[in-house]
């Protein structure tokens, strides 16, 4: 975020994380993370919360300091710059914290919500499922409620914190009426690390490596029912909500790319060839120029984004939806166009070009693939014009012969030139 879009709280929280990267998170943490040798970034979150980083737009009475989506946005900028997992780890309690915010009782947000935001407790989001994928209301695990309490069992993979995490959010059936719509099918349950509960695979993954992630397995399970966040059956509307930090928290991550254009730049400012330096060529320059465009736009458009959060702008599901296709993608083609500046070396572990490639091609997989996105977009776009209250003017009435582009292809039109009831 560029200093003048933002307040001067926001701008200055995004001094204090910008401060936070360059004191607290050495180059050898990273190294570790990305061999495997940290399982989870523990140390990490407890940096965060000792700074009072997390939980950055929640009430202050639980730790949070009652900021702006756009603070959020500008300070997930600043550590989108240390890769997916810590990325990941910074922006888990704007995504489990929402829905305890929003949709937990009292009684929740005093037992997980607080001490999560001063890091006494870790959480992940258990979502994604072997056979469902981006087909969430598909969620097979089950969770049978028997007088106080609900027994789950089911399986839950890709799980960011897997491994390292205390309790988790686990979308789970409830509603077994094989004729339910699916919107009534799911509930949300917070369910402690325990009896039952086992990660029982950690994936080698191409990038967004230490970050714990894993498949969990829940074998009957109890949990208790005050776990239950919101109502019975009603997981979608927690999920619904979820999207929005999930999307829009991908997208202030991947803005962090500004570090391998960065990097670039000063390798072109340096390496010469033919006798002069190649950011003189413009081959280079102009690249640069193509990428800084890029993550101008994107930032504008996640910044847009975050403001109509912060708004309750009626169109938000599609801006958030652009700003998390549109960024992870720009983000994706300015690391390439990084690594294609530095050539041969960039493809080399010598610089951290690659390690930023792998981390980033995820940004386009995880929390809905840029089709879902598409399909979100088309969606709400649609439903925007096509509502009657729509009132922009319509370009169909300044046409030279508007009653006919009334008309054009229209069954009714057909009935009339051919009289015979023929639909082409």
């Amino acid at each position: 975020m560029y200093d003048f879009m933002l307040t001067p709280e926001e701008r200055d929280l995004k001094k204090e994380v910008r401060q936070f990267v360059l004191e607290e998170v050495s180059a050898d943490f990273l190294r570790k993370m990305d061999k495997d040798e940290i399982t989870y970034p523990r140390e990490f979150v407890l940096k965060l919360a000792e700074r009072g980083l997390h939980g950055i737009r929640f009430p202050q009475k639980y730790g949070g300091r009652a900021l702006s989506w756009v603070a959020e946005v500008a300070a997930t900028e600043e550590i989108g710059c240390l890769g997916m997992a810590l990325g990941c780890a910074f922006v888990m309690p704007s995504i489990v914290g929402e829905a305890l915010n929003i949709f937990g009782t009292e009684e929740q947000k005093e037992k997980y919500l607080k001490p999560y935001i001063q890091g006494k407790l870790v959480a992940a989001e258990a979502l994604t499922e072997p056979r469902g994928g981006s087909d969430f209301f598909g969620a097979m695990t089950r969770a049978e409620l028997h007088g106080d309490h609900f027994l789950v069992n089911g399986m839950k993979r890709f799980i960011v914190g897997a491994e390292g995490a205390d309790f988790f959010l686990v979308y789970c059936k409830t509603n077994f009426d094989p004729n339910a719509h699916k919107h009534n099918r799911l509930s949300l349950l917070i369910v402690d690390r325990g009896p039952g509960v086992k990660t029982e695979y950690l994936y080698g993954l191409m990038g967004c490596r230490g970050g714990g992630t894993g498949r969990l397995v829940f074998r009957d399970v109890k949990v208790p029912k005050e776990n239950l966040v919101g109502e019975l059956h009603g997981g979608a509307l927690c999920f619904h909500q979820m999207m929005i930090p999930e999307r829009l928290t991908s997208a202030a991550g991947c803005l962090g790319v500004w570090g391998a254009l960065d990097l670039a730049v000063r390798y072109s400012h340096k390496r010469r060839a033919f006798g002069q330096e190649i950011r003189n060529y413009q081959a280079i320059s102009f690249r640069v120029a193509d990428c800084i465009t890029q993550l101008d736009a994107a930032r504008a458009l996640t910044y847009m984004a975050a403001r109509a959060v912060d708004e309750n702008y009626p169109s938000v599901r599609r801006l958030v939806s652009e700003a998390k296709r549109f960024t992870t993608e720009a983000a994706w083609d300015v690391v390439n166009d990084a690594m294609q500046i530095m050539g041969g070396i960039g493809y080399t572990d010598v610089y951290p070009i690659e390690r930023t490639l792998r981390d980033t091609r995820l940004g386009m997989i995880w929390t809905g693939t840029s089709e879902i996105m598409n399909l979100m977009i088309q969606h709400e776009y649609y439903n925007e014009v096509l509502d009657p209250s729509y009132d922009r003017r319509k370009m169909e009435n300044d046409a030279m012969h508007p009653d006919d582009s009334e008309r054009c292809y229209t069954d009714d039109d057909m009935e009339r030139v051919f009289g015979d009831g023929t639909v082409l």
